[in-house]
């Protein structure tokens, strides 16, 4: 059977146009597999919940302070929104929405066109944030994809049939900025709002760091190799001190193609994905840059992380080519203790690495601040099996490359040639508010202990991957030496093990803080809340049997850092990921990211009715008694 790549998910892709070999090496899967043994013997004891610090690695749930504000909801696998008694959730916005009086509302008929896009909210919303500004508050949010059989669903086959379409698709993806104002309790978007702002992937922006005007940048549209056109396929994000969103431009290796499937693929470019094929989105189409034939260059413009300041509808986007090139997740920014920026990152695929960015500046609040972002150290991240890591720099003479700006575009490369440590897809990451410690989901890897990462590098069974074709994934954390982020070695355990106890009794049932009653697969979004409290987030299999009987749809849980207790808080819809997180200034309002409802043909929420599309939204969450939502 033909394998159409139209149907396969972002990782699939990756390897169904560069297949990994198979791991056979018999002894050092041995190896690795005792060594996971007695990593899980003592997960399974202590249930992974072991602090740092002064806190116990024991302290059992019922002997703290409960510091949940809600009653745990069982899992779902119904069309909706579910949240605890007490609590109430509507929808803010959603994709196709217009942004201005002169778009037409969303026809659930023909989906829009690409005029009528590029004045609505975009497609698939990922990470998030609001910011105050004046007696006003700005949504920015990032339209990280477009589900190809939903936006061209009003086609017989599912498939563009026409430029226009194509270019709809490509409308859909970027950023959108949004005013939103509160009346009688419900948030919805100010139409007309100057701040209101669409970027797609065709607004300048410039090209900042190491990599600016280097000639593996240069394209015949920007000789000089100092703007890009563009931010698409942003997963998560971040936010810095200074109040600008930082958003992460992750699998933006689909979006290039050309006829010629035999069109030669250098080691880079596998390395990143890159290949003649392409996702079917057909840019390359309407756009020569997009087109690997006519532009050799192009794609190097894009897996950066792009600094917006939501805040100036003047303002112009930066791609910070300091902070890498790789698949960006999310972009967690701590002001360490001394001034110094500190950058987290996950690179989101199987067997690909954690980066940390360590500015040379320090930040001051006033002062200036472009250059933090633009001048630093990059590292990739190396655990040891006995519970401790270090930093290794990407600097060209470990790496063995020519200059920084190779380093910035060749990341990966870079990492691999450091000996950092291969993960099972490092999602988001998010540092405590209340400890100096840092969190990160590794979703899954299905691949752990069984074949290499794209750049050939082995991933073992052991560390913080301590389960062979890793299926439910876990939340790694660490803690730097002496506190400080800047620090070159941390600390390191594992705060869950995620599995289903209904359905295994060995490693797969998960940590001993995973029950039936809470159980889930694939953690993903992560964010802390100002109380210091756990937000996880899940992107995972919602087919509710075999090994994921009883998990249900997607879902949001609320997590304890000290007692290792995790409760379930949000489900959402049919086949729907739950993604993105952020408050209102006065926290009485959660805002939760609902992506890809119904993307594989059942459901049809928010609209509802076997006539509506099923359409990606953002929900504000709050409480029945106004009081504060994490």
């Amino acid at each position: 059977m033909t394998t159409n790549p139209d149907d396969l998910s972002f990782d699939e892709f990756d390897e169904y146009i560069n297949p990994r070999p198979a791991e056979t090496d018999f002894d050092r899967i041995v190896d690795s597999a005792l060594s996971r043994r007695d990593l899980l013997k003592s997960v399974m004891a202590f249930g992974s919940v072991a602090a740092f610090g002064n806190v116990l690695i024991n302290t059992p749930a019922s002997a703290a302070q409960d510091r949940f504000a809600f009653a745990a909801i069982p899992s779902s696998t119904a069309d909706n929104i579910t949240v605890p008694p007490g609590y109430k959730a509507h929808v803010v916005t959603r994709w196709g929405d217009p942004l201005w009086s002169n778009a037409p509302e969303f026809d659930h008929a023909t989906r829009g066109n690409a005029a009528s896009q590029a004045l609505s909210f975009g497609d698939n919303n990922d990470g998030m944030e609001v910011y105050p500004h004046g007696d006003k508050f700005i949504l920015i949010v990032n339209n990280e994809y477009t589900n190809r059989g939903v936006i061209w669903g009003n086609r017989p086959e599912g498939k563009a049939e026409n430029n226009d379409d194509i270019l709809k698709g490509m409308n859909a993806h970027g950023l959108t900025s949004v005013e939103i104002a509160e009346d009688n309790g419900a948030w919805s978007v100010v139409k007309d709002s100057p701040f209101n702002r669409r970027f797609t992937p065709d607004v300048e922006m410039d090209i900042t760091g190491p990599a600016r005007g280097h000639d593996l940048m240069k394209t015949n549209a920007d000789p000089e190799g100092t703007v890009a056109r563009g931010t698409f396929n942003n997963c998560g994000n971040g936010s810095t001190p200074w109040g600008t969103y930082l958003a992460c431009e992750e699998n933006f290796n689909g979006y290039f193609a050309t006829a010629d499937e035999e069109h030669p693929v250098s080691d880079s470019m596998k390395r990143y994905g890159i290949s003649p094929k392409g996702r079917g989105y057909g840019w390359e189409k309407i756009d020569d840059r997009f087109d690997l034939a006519k532009e050799s260059n192009e794609y190097n413009r894009h897996g950066y992380v792009t600094e917006v300041d939501a805040t100036d509808p003047t303002s112009r986007p930066k791609k910070r080519t300091a902070l890498g090139r790789f698949k960006h997740e999310n972009a967690e920014v701590v002001v360490n203790n001394d001034g110094h920026i500190v950058v987290y990152m996950g690179d989101d695929e199987r067997g690909e690495f954690l980066y940390r960015y360590v500015s040379d500046g320090v930040y001051a609040p006033g002062g200036e601040t472009d250059s933090l972002l633009e001048e630093g150290k990059l590292y990739a991240a190396k655990f040891n099996d006995d519970g401790t890591g270090e930093w290794r720099e990407l600097s060209p003479e470990a790496t063995g490359m020519a200059n920084m700006a190779e380093v910035c575009i060749h990341t990966r490369m870079a990492a691999s040639a450091v000996g950092a440590t291969t993960m099972d897809r490092p999602e988001w990451v998010s540092a405590n508010p209340m400890a100096a410690e840092i969190y990160c989901c590794l979703t899954n890897n299905r691949n752990r202990g069984v074949k290499a990462n794209a750049g050939g590098d082995e991933t073992p069974v052991g560390g913080p991957n301590p389960r062979e074709a890793n299926k439910y994934g876990q939340i790694v954390r660490w803690r730097p030496d002496g506190a400080d982020h800047t620090s070159s070695t941390f600390s390191w355990d594992l705060y869950v093990l995620a599995g289903n106890p209904a359905v295994h009794s060995d490693d797969r049932a998960g940590s001993a803080n995973i029950n039936e009653g809470n159980m889930f697969n694939s953690p993903d979004g992560l964010k802390f809340d100002s109380n210091g409290m756990l937000w996880i987030q899940t992107d995972g299999n919602y087919s509710n049997e075999k090994d994921f009987a009883g998990q249900g749809n997607n879902q949001m849980l609320l997590g304890d850092p000290v007692t290792g207790e995790i409760r379930r808080f949000l489900t959402g819809p049919k086949q729907a990921e739950i993604t993105g997180l952020t408050w209102s200034p006065d926290r009485r309002t959660m805002f939760v990211g609902v992506q890809h409802p119904g993307e594989r043909g059942e459901g049809h929420w928010p609209d509802g009715g076997e006539s509506s599309t099923p359409r990606s939204a953002i929900i504000a969450v709050t409480r029945d008694d106004g009081g504060l939502v994490g």
